[in-house]
């Protein structure tokens, strides 16, 4: 042994590092978008063959692994980087170093991310470019997320966008938009996603994207969801990092950003900017009610295939070395939100937004965007915009992105699900919500809702017809709970998830969703002859009902022109249909008492 305790087993394997470095560095690792000159993006195969060939050049900083499968039998993939082999949540969690993760391709032809994430992660792990970038961060990095979708490629899939060539389809393979199915979770992809999120509990998410919509000088917009529906520290923080950090050292490299840019009027943007109106079936608006701050970032359709994948490039690059800076403060606040979710539970005047309404107040934006003019269309017989890219102008417009909580309500301290309601229960076991099951039958009284004038939606919606309005009151009711049913506490951190899927009047609920479409549907009925003296029998015991059926003969035609509506009045209003339930809502809304007596 040597004075300085080096031997030569440690002078051998110094030396075979060095050289598998030195190999590393050595080999072509042109990514194929840039060796294609970015005309072209890669298949599924040839991306997952790089990622291998980057993760086996880097086994201490790159790990390639499979979260699941697409519904035509591909892999959904993710890596996991680390500057120290940090590979698993515990590890992080462990180490302090917060988790972010990125996605791409969740709509497959807006594809920039993938090549963005394939040239970052190469000089990251072999290049040297980098070498430092996940020193404080741990990633997790999906690089196509519907799969199937990004392999049903045609250059007429996106007639808005400028490049590649041949773009993914926006639907995966059973058509499905997967970006609008975060909080229904009808698809295997969105399924297996929210066991990874469930695992991993990432600290920061990025969706990457591909905008529609106007022509403008901006290479690249981005979104976070409304302050109201965050918690004040992680929305403060994530603004703070968006505006005061992120976005000047972005535009330092030669960029221009901008807030996402929604329109009132697409046919004139002069008429000024509104809130696209994110919920729980987005990815973001999902993130939210995880309590975690999420970044949706748009590039611009028109720009170059290169100008948007060296864009995203250099943002994915801010993000992580500013998160690690202030690794510290977003793993803090973030527990702190958890918590304050928790403990809201105690709390019997606490309020929960389920909807928002637009801010009257605007501010005032400069929108950079090009001379446009607007002429009247024989085709459309409306207004037709026509954008001069060599014209750079810029429009003083309004800004009417803000929010305010409309519908709210007083969470209960627990919801009651009786045990043959399992699409339900189903449901909250896909989003990791905790409850228990009664080990007996119970009878209890408890809040409900009483549902009434259902009305659907006239054309399907991701596959569903949404019930698109009802009417809604407070009820008590005293039911008798089967062994099995399952008691949901608010005191945990993914109550705002429960409050969306279970309040009838959350815009992503399960019954908005059609999920509970039966409850409107009564079983027994009337034959005509019976329901003819039925209707007569209650005219006499109730003389205002004859005032009601007269008023409704006066006010609408179609219901005086139906003898079955006109049967159905009476029957409605009888203790024959009143018994069948109809409309009843069957999550109950325990208070603390009852929510005691569950556990006894």
């Amino acid at each position: 042994m040597t004075g300085s305790g080096i031997t030569p087993r440690h002078l051998l394997l110094s030396a075979l590092l060095g050289a598998a470095a030195m190999t590393a560095q050595a080999a072509d690792w042109t990514t194929p978008a840039e060796a294609a000159h970015f005309r072209t993006t890669p298949s599924y195969a040839d991306t997952l063959a790089y990622l291998q060939k980057l993760a086996a050049a880097a086994p201490g900083k790159l790990k390639v692994e499979s979260f699941g499968t697409s519904p035509q039998g591909r892999p959904l993939t993710m890596v996991i980087a680390s500057g120290d082999g940090t590979f698993t949540p515990e590890a992080a969690r462990k180490a302090g170093k917060p988790i972010v993760l990125l996605q791409a391709g969740i709509h497959p032809g807006e594809i920039e991310g993938k090549d963005a994430g394939l040239m970052l992660l190469r000089d990251y792990a072999v290049a040297g470019k980098l070498p430092h970038l996940l020193d404080k961060v741990v990633l997790v990095y999906i690089p196509v997320f519907s799969v199937d979708g990004h392999e049903n490629s045609s250059p007429f899939h996106r007639i808005n966008q400028n490049g590649p060539d041949s773009m993914g389809f926006r639907g995966q393979a059973q058509y499905l938009n997967l970006n609008r199915d975060y909080v229904k979770a009808d698809t295997p992809e969105i399924r297996d996603w929210l066991k990874l999120w469930q695992h991993w509990l990432p600290d920061l998410f990025m969706d990457i994207h591909t905008t529609d919509g106007a022509d403008y000088q901006y290479d690249l917009t981005w979104y976070t969801e409304d302050p109201h529906k965050l918690d004040p520290d992680v929305s403060a923080w994530q603004q703070a990092l968006m505006t005061s950090r992120v976005m000047p050292a972005y535009e330092k490299r030669g960029h221009l950003g901008a807030i996402y840019l929604d329109f009132k009027d697409g046919r004139d943007p002069r008429k000024g900017l509104a809130n696209f109106g994110s919920g729980p079936r987005f990815s973001t608006g999902y993130v939210a009610l995880q309590n975690r701050p999420a970044l949706l970032v748009e590039t611009h359709m028109l720009k170059s295939y290169e100008n948007r994948v060296r864009g995203t490039y250099d943002l994915v690059e801010l993000m992580l070395e500013n998160i690690g800076n202030d690794a510290t403060t977003l793993i803090a606040i973030n527990r702190k939100a958890d918590q304050a979710v928790a403990a809201r539970a105690a709390d019997p005047k606490a309020q929960v937004a389920l909807t928002y309404k637009p801010d009257s107040k605007s501010t005032p934006f400069e929108f950079k965007s090009f001379a446009f003019s607007i002429t009247h269309s024989d085709i459309s017989n409306s207004d037709w915009i026509q954008y001069d890219p060599s014209k750079p102008q810029t429009y003083a417009i309004e800004n009417w992105n803000g929010l305010l909580p409309d519908t709210s309500i007083n969470p209960p301290a627990a919801y009651a699900i009786p045990a043959q309601w399992t699409q339900i229960i189903e449901k909250l076991d896909i989003h990791g919500i905790a409850y228990r099951r009664l080990s007996h039958p119970l009878k209890i009284k408890a809040g409900a809702y009483q549902l009434d004038n259902p009305q659907w939606s006239s054309k399907p919606f991701e596959g569903h017809l949404m019930l698109r309005d009802f009417s809604q009151s407070n009820v008590t009711r005293e039911v008798e709970l089967p062994a099995g049913s399952v008691i949901v506490p608010m005191n945990q951190r993914t109550a705002n998830v429960a409050i969306n899927l279970l309040e009838p009047q959350a815009p992503d609920s399960l019954l908005r969703w059609g999920y509970l479409n039966a409850i409107f549907e009564p079983k027994e009925y009337g034959e005509p002859r019976v329901v003819e003296k039925l209707a007569r029998d209650l005219l006499a015991k109730n003389p205002a009902l004859k005032t009601e059926f007269d008023k409704k003969l006066r006010d609408d035609p179609a219901f005086a022109a139906s003898p079955g509506a006109r049967l159905e009045f009476f029957f409605e209003r009888s203790p024959w249909y009143s018994a069948q339930d109809v409309g009843a809502y069957p999550v109950l809304r325990l208070d603390a008492a009852a929510l005691e007596k569950t556990a006894r």
